[in-house]
């Protein structure tokens, strides 16, 4: 999904507008396997990407490779969850996630009716569900556009480093970063995308040493 307005939007900030000059436009997409969706994201939870990939197709070749029904989750031993390289809580996590999409319901229609926070507020109900996995999930499955997600750590390195942020104290640094996006509404998730992109293609900035009393770059 592609927003033609954005561009210009953001481009009133005038570092986004370098950050966008510089890397494109970007585009969202909406997929269906929500279920499927949230439970790789619980499997890829505070793993180097690289390693998330492995895990996550281990877990899809346990369902023969094939994307599973949340029956099939609730289903599947937990030893053998545990034998792909998940913890105990990620086990019991993906469990949660398949059993609330049959009991409650988690298909692509039923969220799309809801607004982000009412989305946030829903699926937070899970067990091993945070606000972050369910902005993500609004993010890249549900292609909402306007999701700022203030808690997560590459966003608030990038704006720290972006705006020369000073700020030492979290909550009012969350509460500075809260302000600065407010003016990228209604296309705060494009911003965000940008400031991803910026934080892991930064280009290193020579340090100075002082030697016998002259700056020296290495």
């Amino acid at each position: 999904m592609y927003s033609m307005n954005y561009v210009s939007h953001l481009s009133k900030d005038r570092k986004l507008k370098r950050l966008i000059s510089q890397q494109g436009e970007m585009k969202l997409e909406k997929r269906k396997n929500v279920c499927f969706l949230l439970c790789a994201s619980i499997l890829s939870q505070q793993l180097a990407t690289n390693v998330a990939r492995v895990i996550k197709q281990r877990f899809l070749d346990l369902f023969g490779g094939k994307i599973p029904e949340p029956q099939q989750i609730i289903d599947m031993p937990f030893e053998k969850l545990r034998a792909i390289g998940l913890s105990n809580a990620k086990a019991m996590y993906v469990k949660n996630v398949a059993r609330f999409a049959l009991e409650r319901g988690m298909d692509f229609r039923k969220l799309n009716r809801m607004t982000n926070e009412e989305i946030i507020q829903y699926l937070t109900e899970i067990k091993g569900v945070g606000r972050w996995t369910v902005e993500m999930l609004l993010m890249f499955t549900l292609g909402r556009e306007d999701v700022f997600s203030s808690g997560d750590m590459g966003i608030q390195n990038a704006m720290i480093r972006l705006y020369g942020l000073k700020e030492k104290n979290k909550k009012k640094l969350i509460e500075k970063l809260n302000s600065i996006s407010g003016n990228w509404k209604p296309y705060r998730t494009y911003a965000c995308m940008h400031l991803w992109q910026f934080k892991d293609n930064t280009p290193v900035i020579k340090k100075k040493k002082m030697i016998s009393g002259r700056k020296i770059r290495h």
